[in-house]
């Protein structure tokens, strides 16, 4: 199994999932005075007056760990709940004053107390787990990201609740970091004998293996730079990640749900406590649902609410979200818990308390996520591409002064060019940008244009000394893709994109900017996020396994290849017919068909001979793998493949 999660080890499961890789500590940089200035212009329109997200963030605070340092079994910190206590007092010049303020709320770290009856643990994860007092036990509520930090959430509330037994996990959506932990809480062996209830909505399974399966190594890569993994967190680095601090880096789990909800209104009682459901799909999860408990007269908005605007579609890539159906659904959870609701709580960040303040915010919430689609589909509608939309939209100022619509993890440029995606896709509608150049050509063209790179790089240097630092870059980044051996330019492209992440509001746009300028000095190194383990890869169907070796046929080796092979998996009662023909792989159901080949084994074998390199001559003699007809027909197959992940990172800043 471990050679099978090495070979899988760029595919990332989920929106926020383990890192992996020491970190490395960026060239410490200074703020310019112009980014001085611009942080400090940007302070001037916030709104200072209102410190209610403070005292919501405080609220209730019971204790937090003596030692902020969660560590494995072997000792290594998975987690340091400390990392972020700089984002203390004064904002330091070369962080965004806004994102210095979200950051140090973000690190309150401990158990709460929401109401009697129902807790938190925040600030120990990217994620919040919710504690609901049952009349036997505890019903938690996304339990986190590692097993590390989930089990140390658990012992902080026995430690200061009692040493109850969890009666019930629920996973409010298919995202990594509010399952992975669940092995840190409660045993497989306890779920199987009935013990333990797993509460999630419908499709929950498919899509926590599926989301980022297809396409992991590519958002693997960009999600390194989304959560700035590579950088150490402090005033020139790692500023957070928006909806949290940071990642974990422990061990990733996962359990089958026993209870699937499929429509809204449906009611369960679990261990004396009456829960009533909302299943929110395709918003910020393609299977998401909130839920309601009527005795507390309390209101779960999952990853539908947050103290920021969240993101339509992730940097490190992910299918485009639907912001109007986002904003649909917090109409609908207004008119089904609004009127009957004195406090909410959600999966990132804090709860909110009082009726109407609670219906306040969702509706605010709710307008900003409706404005970014309305506004987007305006503007492009009046002909304006998703570039041109996202340099004048924002949010008009009743939205925008809300702290919780700020753009600290998504962000209205991004989401803006996300809603045109969705609509209209990548092309602009103008044919010079139908088939231009890739940026190595495009920047061997710009660079001669502009007289050489002698005059380009002269160009770039005047711009960052004037602090046009999105115009240094692009022409630095130009001469770069050039010549990836001009060190000048691209010092000046990392210097452009340090100012750019010091001025950044957003978490995440702060990440992306100060992880390119680390590998514009320094080639990318293999620090990853994954969300492997034996539990994720055992659940992946057959259908996807085929699915992803389709994506890895290399045409080059695949063309004049035509064979079929028939596998067969008694142990899961499966059988596919695989066809490589036209550099193509098909695969369909194979009961009754005829083929080149039959292969018969355990599906955990075959995962073995895909991505562990288990030879099938040693299956077949240990007797695992019976094969019946043309032996050559799967090392055909397996010829044909590229392997199942980069040898090293690819390179985004540099060619």
């Amino acid at each position: 199994m471990q050679k099978i999660l090495a070979a899988l080890g760029a595919a990332a499961f989920c929106a926020a999932c383990t890192v992996s890789g020491a970190p490395v500590t960026p060239s410490t940089g200074e703020a310019t005075e112009a980014t001085i200035a611009a942080n400090e212009a940007f302070a001037q329109g916030l709104p200072w007056d209102d410190d209610s997200e403070a005292r919501l963030a405080g609220k209730g605070f019971i204790a937090t760990l003596d030692d902020p340092k969660i560590r494995a079994a072997d000792g290594r910190v998975v987690f340091d709940a400390s990392a972020y206590d700089f984002a203390d007092g004064e904002a330091h010049d070369t962080m965004n004053p806004s994102l210095w303020r979200h950051l140090s709320l973000m690190n309150n770290h401990g158990l709460f107390e929401v109401v009697p009856g129902l807790w938190q643990v925040r600030g120990l994860d990217l994620s919040v787990m919710s504690v609901i007092a049952s009349e036997t036990g505890y019903i938690l509520v996304d339990p986190l990201t590692s097993v590390e930090t989930s089990a140390a959430a658990l012992s902080l509330v026995r430690q200061h609740l009692g040493d109850k037994p969890v009666v019930a996990v629920i996973y409010t959506h298919s995202h990594g970091d509010h399952f992975g932990g669940v092995k840190g809480v409660v045993s497989q062996a306890d779920v199987d004998a009935g013990k333990v209830q797993i509460i999630a909505p419908d499709g929950f399974m498919e899509h926590a293996v599926s989301e980022n399966l297809i396409a992991g190594p590519a958002m693997t890569r960009r999600a390194n730079y989304q959560f700035g993994t590579r950088l150490t967190p402090g005033p020139t680095g790692q500023g957070g990640a928006g909806i949290g601090t940071g990642l974990p880096s422990g061990t990733f789990s996962l359990i089958a749900p026993t209870h699937t909800v499929e429509e809204t209104g449906e009611k369960l009682v679990i261990d004396g406590i009456e829960i009533e459901f909302q299943v929110t799909p395709g918003t910020e999860a393609p299977a998401e649902m909130n839920f309601y408990l009527p005795h507390l007269r309390a209101l779960c908005l999952a990853e539908n609410a947050n103290a920021t605007m969240h993101n339509v579609l992730p940097p490190r890539g992910a299918l485009v979200r639907d912001s109007k159906a986002w904003a649909d659904y917090l109409t609908e959870s207004i008119h089904l818990f609004g009127d009957r609701t004195d406090v909410m709580f959600v999966s990132h960040g804090w709860p909110r308390w009082g009726q109407s303040d609670v219906v306040t915010f969702m509706g605010l919430h709710r307008d900003a996520y409706k404005y970014l689609h309305d506004q987007s589909v305006r503007l492009m509608n009046k002909g304006y591409t998703a570039e041109e939309i996202a340099e004048v939209i924002a949010l008009p100022e009743p939205l925008a002064t809300k702290w919780y619509n700020r753009g600290y993890y998504g962000t209205m440029a991004h989401n803006s060019k996300a809603v045109y995606q969705r609509y209209l896709g990548w092309y602009d509608g103008n044919p010079a940008n139908l088939n231009p150049w890739p940026p190595e050509e495009a920047g061997k063209r710009y660079v001669d244009a502009m007289g050489g790179a002698g005059k380009a790089l002269r160009i770039a240097q005047k711009a960052y000394k004037d602090g046009d630092y999105r115009w240094a870059a692009e022409v630095a980044s130009h001469i770069v893709f050039a010549d990836a051996t001009n060190m000048d330019a691209r010092e000046v492209l990392a210097q452009a994109f340090e100012q750019m992440g010091y001025q950044a509001e957003g978490s995440l746009w702060r990440n992306m900017y100060l992880t390119g300028a680390a590998e514009a000095r320094v080639a990318p190194e293999a620090a990853s996020i994954s969300a492997l383990s034996q539990d994720v890869v055992s659940a992946i169907s057959i259908e996807q396994v085929f699915d992803m070796l389709a994506v890895r046929v290399d045409p080059d080796l695949a063309t004049g290849k035509s064979v079929s092979i028939l596998f067969d998996f008694p142990d899961v009662g499966e059988s596919r017919l695989v066809t490589i023909r036209n550099a193509v792989l098909v695969h369909e159901a194979g009961e009754g068909q005829m083929a080149d080949a039959t292969l018969r084994l355990p599906k955990m074998a075959f995962l073995g001979m895909i991505f562990g390199g288990q030879k099938a001559a040693d299956l077949v003699a240990k007797g695992v793998l019976q094969m019946d007809g043309n032996p050559a027909a799967a090392a055909t197959l397996l010829g044909v493949l590229d392997p199942p992940a980069p040898p090293e990172p690819f390179a985004i800043v540099t060619p």
